[in-house]
């Protein structure tokens, strides 16, 4: 086996990296410098792409094509390429208020915008004919960024202090899993005294809303 691995190409190993991922996984130079360096991986991607192998999503961030029976070739997920740039750049990503709000189910509104919430300067990453946009948040509101308190605190934020009602909460007690309502309680600290009761009540500490 060792010498079978050993005969690879670069790439190769990296299309067999690529493959064991996630089928819609976007990836960037540093998510292989493990198989080569820098400039050997870069050539070998710029090699895949222009075989087909590959495709690049932006700059820097490349895919394998996927394709749909009836839709086509399919557009690499604005999630994907986020994740990406955070996994290169070391930032963290927290979805904003309306979109979290409508990734939990409380609002049916989908934000016509692209935008991410970070704990980095604001900046905005062009992908193909469209843009994703990094806004930059105070540290307190990004320190539960990519855990289910964050999610949740985001949500409330969005419905707005004096509209978040029992059925609300109901629905988000019922929606998440008992691990993520336990792991709601580890992040109550970092959020405002008054979802405190709120997230207490989607927790399973409280009978009533």
């Amino acid at each position: 086996m060792r010498r079978i691995v050993g005969a690879m190409s670069l790439s190769d190993r990296i299309l067999q990296r690529l493959k064991r991922a996630e089928s819609d996984r976007v990836f960037t130079r540093s998510d292989l410098l493990d198989l080569g360096s820098t400039d050997a991986i870069g050539m070998a991607l710029q090699r895949m792409v222009r075989a087909g192998k590959l495709r690049r999503v932006g700059r820097g961030l490349y895919d394998i094509p996927r394709t749909h029976p009836l839709l086509g070739e399919l557009s690499a997920s604005s999630d994907a390429i986020a994740a990406a740039i955070a996994r290169r750049d070391g930032i963290r990503l927290q979805p904003t208020e309306a979109a979290a709000a409508n990734l939990l189910n409380l609002s049916e509104q989908v934000p016509a915008r692209i935008v991410y919430h970070t704990d980095r300067r604001r900046r905005t990453v062009k992908v193909g004919q469209g843009t994703i946009e990094f806004r930059e948040r105070s540290h307190r509101k990004m320190a539960a960024a990519g855990r289910v308190g964050g999610l949740v605190m985001s949500a409330l934020r969005s419905v707005g202090r004096q509209h978040v009602t029992p059925r609300h909460l109901a629905h988000l007690r019922e929606l998440l899993k008992p691990a993520d309502r336990r792991r709601l309680l580890k992040d109550l600290r970092l959020a405002p005294a008054w979802m405190h009761p709120h997230m207490r009540f989607i927790a399973g500490e409280e009978k009533t809303a």
